[in-house]
């Protein structure tokens, strides 16, 4: 029986783990190794480690780091940035990954998602939708490239076309609400929710379980990512890894699990 997934986010700049608000502002907080073997001992759902400047520095995914991380790691590994090719895709899984992320790749060369999805299945492809709303309106733009490139693209007319690819998941990350701690953009989940059949995980907002469970309460069967909500503590945003206790998870879980899914 599939269950929602609470997944810690984990930013990488220049190897080291950072976090950002709006796409901007790096603050180093950590080297992200030490952040799996943290996470690692609190039974974490699944990890999602993202290169924010692979693409937008036009380099190879730095397949040494993946490499320690998938080594390091015993919950399902993510891995996003700078995957341009099969071959780089299928050479990230050989170090153990289980899934890779596609953004810019997902749009520039729409059909590398059902290249990887035919050799290692679809819920082995993700693809990244990094969304902004417009000003004065309710619709939204889609980004690449660490939020540095407008697409000009709808979000939800992608989601539709990346599911008909092959893709299996589909992440929406928004990007006025990364790093600023007061919950998810509902509306742009709503939209895509209602475009697509796949799983989808949504990232950007969380401040605190309650936003979790408010997301698992509305949508039932869902990726919760976040990833100040892990990694800093109380108000003064004191770097602390966390994450819920086993019992925690399972309460906040089941307290709001729409029982009719």
């Amino acid at each position: 029986m599939l269950h929602p997934r609470i997944i810690p986010c984990l930013l990488v700049k220049n190897k080291g783990l950072v976090k950002t608000v709006k796409f901007g502002d790096p603050k180093y907080v950590g080297d992200p190794i030490n952040a799996v073997k943290i996470f690692n001992e609190k039974s974490v759902d699944e990890l999602m480690v993202i290169d924010i400047d692979a693409t937008k520095e036009k380099r190879e995914p730095d397949y040494k780091m993946i490499e320690n991380l998938a080594m390091e790691c015993r919950m399902p590994l993510c891995y996003g940035g700078g995957i341009k090719t099969k071959e780089q895709a299928m050479r990230i899984f050989s170090l153990g990954v289980e899934k890779i992320a596609l953004s810019s790749a997902a749009i520039e060369t729409p059909d590398l998602i059902t290249e990887i999805a035919k050799s290692v299945g679809n819920q082995s492809v993700i693809v990244v939708l990094d969304v902004k709303k417009k000003k004065f309106s309710n619709k939204y733009d889609l980004y690449t490239h660490n939020g540095t490139k407008k697409t000009g693209l709808n979000p939800v007319e992608v989601a539709k076309k990346v599911e008909e690819l092959g893709c299996g998941e589909i992440v929406i990350n928004s990007i006025d609400n990364d790093g600023v701690m007061k919950g998810y953009d509902i509306n742009i989940i709503d939209k895509i929710r209602e475009a697509v059949s796949i799983p989808i995980t949504v990232l950007g907002g969380a401040g605190s379980l309650n936003d979790i469970g408010n997301i698992i309460s509305r949508y039932g069967i869902i990726g919760a990512a976040a990833g100040s909500l892990f990694v800093f503590k109380g108000k003064y945003r004191a770097v602390l890894i966390n994450y819920p206790r086993p019992d925690e998870k399972i309460k906040l879980i089941e307290d709001n699990l729409m029982l009719e899914q």
